[in-house]
């Protein structure tokens, strides 16, 4: 058999991402008409290309709204886009959120609204509860975004701090019909949890919102420690009322992704072994993990025949304790190659399929094993530039970034690691 890794690892994360394309995957979701108006709010990295989506497949009268962040919009005639900051939300996502509130508290009972949502809205739908203000958010969201806490205790702590997350917008909405069509971007595709949930009832509390504080010993400002004591205006929860006419379709999970992943491995006679679409932790840990399910398959022959490649989604960790550029995939591919040791016939990729791994300008990156053989001879130290958190810089300096610009998709990482016979 003749394949070329690297090739064959960028033909399996282009068949993942088009897996979650809008254009294909949302249209079949969508509902007839109503009797009066449809407006179409939204937020996340995908949402302009999913209001497009909707203005090109839809048969009436079409208003509304959506927020996505810089660099992801896409033109439409009559549903408005703006931008705004993510993963640390700006003035910018306030206004929108607040417009998105009062187009939602316009609808009557012979009204739909069609809610877009994707991975991105949480940060990008900045909308602070009562005694709180933009600069508490900020603040709470950068302090969360380095202590290693999961993109479900972020959201809980997010919803809580919120006037329209936690199912907030779909009590605003009543008593119109309200249908959320989402991408899942969190591992176990709760829509509660996809964008904290601004149309779905919420489980948690202000007291589990609290308790992830000290969990990370992290000290929140007084106006948000004042928040979630009061906690006087819970979030929606299920049962509610207010909540009886809202439905939620996730239109393209990390799964789906996996899964095209797979079909094009099994067409080029690669066996396809899919470990799971929802694997969290630390991002070097997991990959000390698979680096060892890897050795086992090439050295041992278990688990899998080769050649076989090793799929996964989910959404890894980094707690930052360097001073280093990188986003989680960086962190996990090397961290990975240091525990490889160049293993003879394994390659592997990692990327968030939004195209930005954490704030930087690439998806992902490339490994070989020939990559720590190549940064000896580039004078570069791994294990000093993982203790770093120095991902990006060393892949950028083997050449080995891999660099989509936005996606206008998000179904999380997507990790492929491919062995071959050696």
């Amino acid at each position: 058999m003749t394949l070329n890794p690297t090739e064959f690892l960028h033909e399996l994360m282009t068949a993942a991402i088009d897996a979650a394309d809008p254009a294909q995957c949302l249209p079949a979701h969508l509902p007839a008409p109503p009797k009066g108006r449809t407006i179409v709010v939204g937020a996340g990295k995908a949402a302009a290309k999913m209001a497009r989506t909707v203005e090109d497949n839809w048969g009436g009268n079409l208003e509304g709204l959506v927020v996505t962040r810089y660099g992801h919009k896409v033109d439409c005639e009559k549903i408005e886009v703006i931008e705004a900051a993510h993963p640390v939300p700006d003035a910018a996502g306030e206004a929108g959120a607040r417009r998105i509130m009062e187009l939602v508290s316009s609808a009557g009972e012979n009204d739909l609204v069609l809610c877009l949502i994707s991975g991105g809205a949480s940060a990008l739908l900045a909308l602070p509860g009562d005694g709180l203000t933009l600069r508490d958010k900020q603040n709470v969201n950068r302090d969360l975004l380095r202590s290693g806490a999961n993109i479900t205790e972020m959201n809980c702590v997010r919803k809580h701090l919120s006037a329209i997350k936690g199912g907030r917008l779909a009590a605003a909405a009543a008593p119109a019909q309200l249908l959320t069509l989402a991408i899942s971007d969190v591992p176990g595709d709760d829509p509660a949890v996809i964008g904290s949930g601004p149309t779905v009832a919420d489980v948690t509390t202000y007291a589990d919102a609290r308790g992830i504080f000290d969990k990370y010993e992290l000290t929140p400002p007084e106006s948000v420690r004042r928040c979630l004591s009061v906690a006087g205006d819970e979030t929606p929860k299920p049962g509610d009322p207010r909540l009886q006419n809202a439905e939620c379709e996730l239109i393209a999970t990390p799964q789906m992704s996996l899964d095209a992943a797979a079909t094009v491995a099994t067409k080029h006679g690669v066996t396809p072994v899919v470990l799971g679409d929802a694997i969290e932790g630390e991002a070097r840990e997991v990959a000390i993990v698979m680096a060892r399910i890897t050795r086992q398959m090439s050295r041992r022959g278990q688990l899998a025949p080769v050649p076989a490649v090793l799929l996964s989604g989910g959404e890894t960790t980094v707690t930052v304790r360097g001073a280093g550029r990188g986003g989680r995939n960086a962190e996990f591919l090397l961290a990975l190659a240091v525990e490889l040791e160049g293993e003879p016939g394994v390659w592997a990729l990692a990327v968030d399929t939004d195209g930005i791994d954490g704030t930087e300008d690439n998806a992902g990156a490339i490994v070989t094993p020939g990559t720590l053989d190549e940064a000896e001879i580039s004078g570069l130290e791994p294990k000093n530039m993982l203790a770093d958190n120095d991902g990006y810089s060393f892949f950028q300096a083997l050449d080995q970034l891999i660099k989509t610009g936005p996606t206008l998709t998000n179904v999380n990482d997507f990790r492929a690691i491919l062995v071959l016979p050696k």
